[in-house]
């Protein structure tokens, strides 16, 4: 079995990468470490590398269409590891699940429509709705035993008269996983109060070990029938660049009317290598997937054990799956943009502002990227450390 190096320091910059190379444009300096955009500095895994290098010994890039076995490889993915027992015609290509959810914000509301999220989450969770003229609906999560939890008597009321409900499955920023107790009880709020879930499971495949993944269509008959998921290969197998997503809906009526939309849209046809790389991805990537979680879960046991000594005044929510840990330094009594300052400009350290994940009620929070390499994770452990101070 091959042993893959997850240690191995990669230069990005240079590459028109928006994680390095994008710094400059953000946070007006380019110096910074940066900790921040949800890619994993790790190499994408050879077997993808090679199945896009073998595609180009054919010198004609022309119009393409996804393959027998692409959807053979999704099918047996899915079931494998979501346990999701999914027909072709179940499932549909989406350039990228941000503009999976967008789409369907589009073809399944009207603007003015209340649509429900929880916070802090994804920045485009907030923007989409916002951005097409929908009304924004939030409600807060809270933290129980250093793991954020669903408020149900707010969620419940924030539910009524809401066309959707977009969830993110595990959740980011802090990487919790919902269990099935938490899904069911969504799925019964939302089926009797009318609301098509969106379930972004992005995240899914990067459960760490000791947690397992539910996927939201998997705990009822209405949950089945009422919602839209979303998966891709691109955050597990660090090839976000090519926008290969997948959609899955099991009800016809749902099907019909969504996918019909995208088809009028005409974005089924993806690219030559989007669809190259998920089948090799899928087809390939059992082992270079559990050897990268255990790197990433050691990880999680290093920024862990190193707040602890280094600096215990931060309140951390570590992540249940993915590589994305969420930071409170409020208790280090200073305001939001002087941590800001310190982080940016004394550190030299970019982090996600905690801000753009809901507001002024999470000034004090960031997010930090633990996706890199262990000596990278600490050099930028030791740099806000020793500015805290």
């Amino acid at each position: 079995m091959t042993q893959y190096n997850f240690n191995e320091i990669i230069e990005r910059r240079g590459s028109n990468c928006f994680k390095w190379d994008g710094l400059e444009e953000l946070y007006h300096r380019n110096d910074l470490l940066p900790m921040w955009v949800a890619d994993m500095d790790f190499r994408s895994p050879d077997f993808v590398l090679d199945a896009i290098r073998q595609r180009c010994s054919h010198e004609v890039l022309g119009y393409t269409m996804p393959s027998s076995s692409y959807w053979q490889a999704v099918r047996d993915w899915l079931h494998n590891h979501y346990r999701i027992d999914a027909t072709t015609e179940q499932l549909h290509f989406i350039p990228g699940i941000v503009a999976g959810i967008s789409y369907a914000i589009l073809c399944l509301t009207q603007p003015g429509d209340r649509i429900l999220v929880t916070t802090p989450v994804y920045p485009p969770f907030l923007n989409l709705p916002k951005s097409s003229q929908r009304t924004l609906v939030v409600s807060p999560l809270k933290i129980e035993n250093g793991r954020f939890c669903i408020d149900f008597e707010d969620f419940e009321q924030k539910a009524d008269r809401c066309k959707l409900f977009i969830m993110s499955n595990p959740h980011n920023p802090a990487g919790t996983v919902w269990g099935e107790e938490v899904l069911s009880r969504i799925s019964e709020i939302c089926e009797r109060k009318g609301i098509v879930v969106i379930s972004d499971e992005i995240h899914a495949d990067l459960t760490l070990p000791g947690h397992r993944h539910v996927s939201y269509s998997t705990v009822s008959r209405h949950s089945r029938q009422h919602s839209i998921t979303f998966v891709a290969p691109s955050k597990t197998f660090n090839i976000a660049g090519l926008g290969s997503s997948i959609c899955y809906i099991h009800s016809d009526e749902l099907r019909k009317t969504f996918y019909g939309w995208l088809d009028a849209l005409g974005v089924a046809n993806g690219n030559i290598f989007a669809f190259t790389a998920a089948e090799a991805a899928f087809a390939k990537g059992e082992s270079w997937l559990k050897q990268m979680l255990d790197y990433l879960l050691d990880n999680v046991h290093t920024l862990d054990t190193f707040l602890k000594e280094n600096m215990p005044k931060v309140k951390a929510v570590l992540p249940e799956a993915s590589y994305l840990a969420w930071l409170d330094f409020s208790n280090y009594g200073k305001t939001h943009s002087e941590l800001s300052d310190l982080l940016i400009n004394k550190a030299r350290v970019a982090l996600n502002d905690g801000t753009t994940f809901g507001g002024s009620a999470y000034e004090g929070c960031f997010r930090m990227n633990l996706g890199c390499p262990k000596e990278m994770l600490l050099e930028g452990l030791h740099r806000i450390a020793e500015t805290i101070k």
